[in-house]
């Protein structure tokens, strides 16, 4: 299984950018997906989630109404739209995967615990 996250880079407060993450090795509609964050000197955090479907999807109250996440199950990959971007999103940002057979409910979806498969992480900085 692998799971590769692509599209961080350099970007000015108050734009945008797109995270993507291609996955192989497993059978993508069957897994819920998530991407997390993780700081300099922070813990791993949530920051948004989407079942198998697409048909619901979960987010973390700092990135609600500026972040989206959707799925393209027919091309085996997950994105992040990341709008009105903040110094406070910068971090390495993972996707990563869990059955979807293993769903107890949206908490479940926010613990990194609960994930089995990662991607490696791509680089957001926000900065001016």
């Amino acid at each position: 299984v692998q799971l590769q996250a692509f599209g961080g880079g350099l970007v000015q407060p108050g734009n945008s950018l797109r995270l993507s993450c291609a996955a192989s090795g497993l059978t993508f509609g069957s897994y819920d997906m998530g991407w997390f964050r993780q700081a300099p000197g922070k813990e791993r955090e949530f920051v948004a989630a989407i079942r198998w479907s697409g048909g619901s999807t979960y987010y973390a109250d700092s990135v609600k109404g500026r972040f989206t996440i959707s799925r393209d199950n027919a091309k085996n990959t997950l994105y992040l739209q990341m709008n009105s971007l903040k110094p406070e999103d910068t971090a390495v940002y993972y996707c990563a995967g869990t059955p979807a057979t293993r769903y107890s409910g949206s908490r479940y979806l926010a613990r990194p615990d609960q994930y089995d498969y990662w991607g490696q992480g791509t680089l957001v900085t926000v900065s001016s």
